[in-house]
């Protein structure tokens, strides 16, 4: 393996993550920054990246294109932004980490297609701790999916008032893992009114926006006479940004597939 730090470029560098982005990488040796890059109406465009992210600076512009020395792209950006990172980095064939969350059926759709010729790794959240829970998650939903009781699980989640998608897209994972392991087929998101009893096929999702709250989730398996929460919770963004350098160094060197965090944090 080579000991050539990889080149990395970061698909919505202007934003609150790809500012962490830039200054996580800078003080990483393995790591070098080549691009930093936004779209071309974007206020920041031309402004000195590492001093935008309240470091020194790096003498690399936040641009709206792509340098040829990338290795790999870093997009945690928005869908416009994720749409250019993926065409971009299939037309270049680069490793990609889509990070981006909130994305709509077309872009997810490019992203399998990509997977075909390019690595990528693409996860609701880069969180190891995040990643960790959602194997707990499994864990106890293959242990209650039987229990004579019934179990009803519901799945709150927090974030800052600035995020765009409701639920998370990390609430939406937790989901999908409860539903393959218990067997659920209805998602119901919030509640008002005379709604009745609670079905039993049905997984509740409650999204809370407030302050600058970077993430927290619950989730809840309700029994009769006992219940169980798994919680996990960030106390600043980093812990995103972290993951996602991980993953970058993880997908430069890997065939084309479509990987996630388990697969970096070596959990499958």
């Amino acid at each position: 393996m080579s000991n050539q730090p990889v080149n990395l470029a970061i698909s919505g560098a202007a934003g609150r993550m790809g500012k962490r982005l830039i200054a996580l990488a800078s003080d990483d040796n393995s790591l070098k920054i080549t691009a930093a890059v936004e779209s071309k109406e974007h206020p920041s465009i031309g402004l000195d990246a590492g001093a935008l992210a309240g470091i020194q600076a790096i003498e690399i512009p936040i641009a709206s294109n792509y340098p040829d020395e990338v290795d790999v792209v870093i997009d945690f950006s928005h869908p416009e932004g994720a749409a250019a990172a993926v065409s971009h980095c299939l037309s270049h064939h680069k490793p990609l980490v889509m990070a981006t969350t909130g994305l709509d059926v077309s872009i997810i759709e490019e992203i399998h297609k990509a997977a075909e010729q390019i690595a990528v790794v693409w996860a609701p959240s880069m969180s190891l701790a995040v990643n960790l829970t959602m194997k707990l998650v499994e864990t106890a939903g293959q242990a209650l999916k039987d229990h004579v009781t019934g179990v009803d699980v519901e799945i709150i989640e927090k974030h800052h008032r600035f995020k765009a998608d409701a639920p998370s897209g990390t609430a939406l994972k937790f989901g999908e893992i409860v539903a393959e392991t218990m067997g659920q087929t209805h998602h119901q998101h919030g509640r008002e009114g005379l709604v009745g009893e609670r079905p039993k096929n049905e997984i509740g999702y409650h999204a809370v926006r407030t302050g600058d709250n970077p993430g927290a989730h619950t989730i809840h398996f309700g029994m009769l006479g006992e219940a169980i929460e798994l919680n996990v919770s960030a106390s600043n963004r980093d812990c995103y940004a972290i993951g996602a350098l991980a993953a970058a160094k993880f997908v430069a060197s890997k065939p084309p597939g479509l990987y996630n965090m388990f697969d970096v944090l070596g959990l499958n």
